[in-house]
């Protein structure tokens, strides 16, 4: 699917907006704990879930006549009918003001906040933020801004001369296992098929394997920050995707101390950045 871009009914979108409600249940986290590498437990009403839990809940539901050749959703409705047929998470902020707690009755209002149109060295990109605030019970919990890229089928962006890989002070390392990726899929229902299906991801959008989804390397780099923060997650983290970050290999989540904060990333097998974000307390 790829169309002529206008800009100028796409930015009609801006300002639409959405609700959606869920429930924080226990067997919820417990998958989420068991993907990001943490002590499952037995979690009860009122314990803490995941600091991005958030991302598990309210997720839109399609019947699968209206899925595109992707699995993503036809274009249109809540997000702008981009015509570019590649769609990925490019970064985003979020604000962790209190955590959703098992039980929790979780209420999403999304706003489409900007459509901007910019060209790479792949062609045409569409990005679309969509602003986000997650409240419980006890008032907002979450602020976030997700930036969603839009680009061409054609090209991969070309290989640059490598850096040598960052030094960091912390650093955990696990293995891009494609069932991890399907647990995410699964505790997403993200439908996205470069996550799971490894013919579409190699002989149509021409990956050389299956793609780690930028959410959960979002995820495992908060995680990890409060970790080393005795369990309090950052009051902002920024981040943003350098490059994919591909199944069979190993993978490091990394920190380093800041005089504000912290700088951390995930790198592939190489060493080399694939999402880079910063966090301050």
């Amino acid at each position: 699917m790829t169309g002529k871009l206008d800009i100028d009914h796409l930015r009609q979108w801006i300002g639409r907006s959405e609700e959606a409600t869920d429930i924080v249940t226990a067997q919820l986290v417990r998958g989420l704990r068991a993907t990001l590498f943490q002590e499952i437990g037995e979690p009860k009403a009122g314990d803490a879930a995941p600091f991005t839990v958030h991302w598990c809940l309210a997720q839109p539901v399609f019947p699968m006549s209206m899925l595109g050749p992707d699995g993503h959703p036809t274009r249109g409705g809540f997000l702008p009918p981009v015509p570019l047929p590649r769609r990925m998470w490019a970064g985003g902020e979020i604000e962790f003001l209190q955590p959703l707690r098992v039980g929790d009755e979780s209420t999403r209002t999304s706003r489409i906040a900007d459509v901007q149109v910019k060209s790479g060295s792949t062609g045409t990109l569409c990005f679309v933020a969509v602003e986000h605030s997650i409240s419980s019970p006890r008032g907002v919990a979450i602020r976030e801004r997700q930036d969603i890229v839009y680009r061409e089928m054609t090209g991969i962006a070309p290989a640059t001369a490598k850096a040598p890989p960052p030094n960091a002070q912390h650093r955990e390392t696990h293995v891009s296992d494609p069932v991890l990726l399907f647990r995410y899929s699964a505790l997403t229902f993200n439908g996205h098929r470069i996550h799971y299906d490894r013919d579409y991801v190699t002989r149509v959008e021409g990956y050389p394997g299956l793609i780690f989804h930028g959410p959960l390397q979002a995820a495992l780099i908060i995680e990890m920050a409060a970790k080393l923060r005795s369990g309090r997650p950052p009051n902002k983290f920024t981040y943003r995707g350098l490059q994919p970050l591909f199944e069979g290999s190993e993978f490091s989540i990394n920190a380093n101390e800041t005089a504000d904060g912290m700088e951390l990333w995930t790198a592939n097998a190489e060493g080399q950045p694939t999402m880079k974000g910063t966090a301050v307390w």
